[in-house]
């Protein structure tokens, strides 16, 4: 099922939250509105699952214009953050509670009840109440409740935000299988870029209200829009620093090759694991001021003679020391380049 989102705006009393947003979602796509706390993601998912009115634009699933159809009438499944299970139901009846609302014979609630708990794999589970779950358990359940109407759309909302580290793991792939085998079209709502990155076909990364840039994640990740997406993507986090354009980078008495014709100040974005002793290219000195053994590989901050600072991603073995000189190699063709407004050069 195709999404269009046509100039979308939301308003919460004199505060507009959504501004004249469009957005199109291919079927059997997954996509993830991806952003920090305030930036609009879920109130997006409510005005596609119905939970909020739309102030102003058009949605439609496919051909058909589901602007002003009630929650009740639009085909999609939702999962909360909390999940929302019934305590006093057992994992079959929450399962089955939205096919009994809808009125389905017994016969038919249970056999579409135990062809989901296969699905999700927690057919032995269907006596259990919820407390007696696990929260990856509870998860999956909740899963099965919003997909057993065998809606068109998907939304999950934060839907990994109360497991462990182990459990999100497990369940991220757990839910691409799930949304690949059905086929369904599926929006994610999660501040959590590994999510996004792992979890999606694109990514949709929002500002202010406002789609900062829409691409696949390896797009977005190797050719960022803007600063602010540069930032918000990978971990640990790029390396931001100011230099001055002409025939060449100046940082301090450093100096690098510009990669664009621009003049004036720029903003050079490098990210970790480009900065270091293993690469080859044009190199910046510094002294070594943080180092963070990561089994693997290790942290390391090198302060430039100017002040500001890189971060590099060292493979373990080296015999690096804290306050050590060193000149280290930039990947210049994986260097990002942006204006003083934050923009993408």
């Amino acid at each position: 099922m195709q999404i269009s989102l046509h100039n979308f705006t939301k308003r919460f009393g004199d505060t507009t939250v959504i501004d004249d947003m469009s957005l199109d979602i291919a079927s059997g796509e997954m996509i993830a509105l991806l952003g920090p706390s305030g930036c609009g993601k879920s109130t997006t998912l409510f005005a596609v699952s119905g939970i909020h009115r739309i102030d102003a634009g058009r949605l439609h699933f496919g051909d058909r214009d589901v602007t002003t159809l009630p929650p009740q009438d639009r085909p999609v499944g939702v999962v909360f953050q909390n999940y929302a299970l019934y305590p006093h139901m057992s994992v079959a009846q929450n399962i089955g509670f939205p096919l009994k609302v809808q009125g389905l014979k017994t016969a038919e609630i249970r056999a579409r009840v135990h062809e989901m708990a296969e699905l999700v794999q927690i057919a032995n589970l269907l006596d259990r109440k919820p407390q007696q779950l696990s929260g990856g358990q509870q998860q999956r359940v909740a899963l099965a409740r919003a997909l057993v109407r065998k809606p068109d759309v998907l939304l999950l909302d934060e839907p990994l935000a109360n497991l462990d580290a182990k459990l999100r793991l497990e369940m991220r792939s757990e839910i691409r299988r799930l949304q690949r085998e059905t086929g369904i079209t599926a929006i994610l709502v999660t501040h959590d870029q590994i999510e996004a990155m792992s979890m999606c076909d694109r990514i949709a990364l929002m500002k202010d209200g406002r789609i900062e840039q829409i691409s696949t994640p390896s797009e977005m990740y190797e050719r960022p829009a803007s600063r602010y997406v540069a930032g918000f993507l990978g971990n640990p986090p790029i390396s931001f620093v100011q230099a001055t354009a002409a025939d060449q980078l100046t940082l301090g008495p450093n100096s690098l090759p510009c990669p664009a014709a621009v003049q004036g100040p720029v903003t050079l974005g490098i990210r970790p694991e480009h900065f270091g002793p293993q690469h080859a290219g044009p190199g910046l000195s510094g002294r070594i001021t943080f180092i963070e053994p990561q089994g693997r590989e290790d942290l390391i901050d090198v302060t430039l003679p100017d002040g500001q600072w890189l971060r590099a991603i060292v493979p373990a073995g080296h015999a690096f020391t804290l306050n050590q000189h060193v000149a280290w190699q930039v990947d210049m063709a994986r260097v990002h380049l942006f204006d003083p407004s934050g923009v993408r050069l």
